[in-house]
């Protein structure tokens, strides 16, 4: 892992290196830049693959609060910190927020854009309500309600019992050395970019968990609806929430051939 400083902040990430098409990974909240293993050593061989620990997760602190359009400036300095100049962004959920966005502001620096389980609107009143007892039980001293919350989370973001046995002793370790509260109020408090959708013009790949309740395949569908050049709707059936990382093989085949097409 190297670190740059970027917008007053020490950001931690990892570069593949070697001289193929550049991808980023973004990667959700919650989780951290190791999310993308399976993605990394699929195409690490034939591309090079920057990932990254965004605000308040990994290494990455989190002091102040930021926003989504933050965060895609963050981006774009990891890529002016290994010398690149544009990438197929790639984000999952709260990376696939910000890596809209930076479509919107930084589309210049962008070749392509897959988004895993993500949108662009704002959560509602109910999703919000949950998202607030989950920050609650996941900073808070109760072990028990802890235990509790880690688990329904894990389920919902990975749906495998073998994964969520690897992240849950993560997200515990986090209780102690970082402020969740913090990218939690980024993530409440985000703003609906669906009307700015039309001003995304690269070419665009959506891959969506058939089984996601934390975004619903439609909302995904609203999205995709609203960019002009989508090349495909991929559904991972019975997949969950990071379908990248409970079915990695779909995910990376759908991937490839994205990448194959964009650059014929």
């Amino acid at each position: 892992m190297a670190t740059a400083y970027i917008n007053g902040i020490d950001i931690r990430y990892e570069d593949s290196g070697g001289g193929g098409p550049v991808l980023l990974f973004s990667h959700g909240f919650l989780m951290d830049h190791t999310m993308f293993d399976a993605q990394v050593e699929r195409f690490s061989a034939d591309y090079r693959c920057i990932r990254w620990d965004e605000r308040g997760f990994g290494d990455t602190p989190a002091p102040d609060a930021f926003t989504y359009w933050d965060s895609a400036s963050d981006a774009v300095g990891v890529l002016d910190a290994c010398g690149v100049d544009k990438a197929v962004w790639i984000g999952m959920s709260q990376g696939g927020y910000l890596s809209l966005r930076a479509a919107m502001a930084h589309g210049d620096r962008m070749n392509a854009l897959v988004l895993i389980d993500s949108q662009a609107a704002a959560d509602g009143p109910e999703a919000l309500e949950g998202y607030h007892g989950m920050l609650a039980a996941m900073t808070g001293d109760d072990d028990e309600m802890f235990g509790a919350v880690a688990s329904m989370v894990a389920g919902l973001i990975l749906g495998d019992e073998a994964l969520s046995a690897e992240w849950i002793p993560k997200w515990e370790a986090r209780r102690t050395t970082t402020d969740l509260n913090v990218p939690g109020q980024t993530l409440l408090g985000r703003d609906d970019v669906s009307d700015r959708l039309g001003e995304i013009t690269c070419p665009t790949l959506v891959i969506h968990g058939t089984a996601d309740e934390a975004i619903p395949l439609e909302l995904a569908r609203a999205t995709a609806a609203g960019i002009s050049d989508v090349r495909g709707f991929v559904e991972v059936e019975g997949a969950h929430h990071a379908p990248n990382m409970s079915h990695p093989e779909i995910v990376n085949d759908a991937i490839a051939s994205f990448l194959t097409e964009i650059a014929a």
